[in-house]
């Protein structure tokens, strides 16, 4: 969401009263994409798997137990680095679902379709709690 002229401005504002406070720490800040740095750690992670992928064919094609090891090693290593890094890396937002946790109505007349159309949009939390209240209610 773009911020408004207001929002803007003040946001030019805070800026320039960091840069006369502090220039050092401005710049700093102000050091360009912030993904960067995830992005690194990510083509890091994608190097690790590839070594480590190297290293357990090695470690199968020499009878080498030790090798075949590392090279797993740093494949899980590789994989765990990029997966924590890659939402960062490349700014994707996670979907957050609906929680559902508003006032539900009581009625019994809704059809199936209606109930099952509710129930793919609830988490599985939310669907066993209601579940569990319809039942206490009984």
């Amino acid at each position: 969401m773009p911020l408004s002229e207001h929002e803007q401005r003040l946001l030019e504002q805070i800026e320039r009263a960091l840069v006369d406070d502090d220039p050092k720490f401005a710049s700093t800040v102000r050091t360009g994409d912030r993904r960067q740095k995830a992005r690194r750690k990510l083509q890091m992670g994608i190097a690790l798997v590839v070594v480590g992928l190297a290293g357990l064919i090695g470690g199968v094609a020499v009878p080498s137990v030790p090798l075949g090891v590392v090279g797993f090693l740093l494949m899980f290593g590789g994989v765990g680095l990029g997966v924590l890094n890659y939402k960062a890396a490349t700014g994707a937002i996670e979907a957050v679902p609906a929680s559902g946790t508003g006032p539900r109505p009581a009625g019994r007349g809704s059809t199936k379709a209606g109930k099952a159309g509710k129930a793919r949009k609830q988490p599985l939390k939310d669907r066993l709690e209601e579940r569990f209240r319809r039942r206490y209610d009984q």
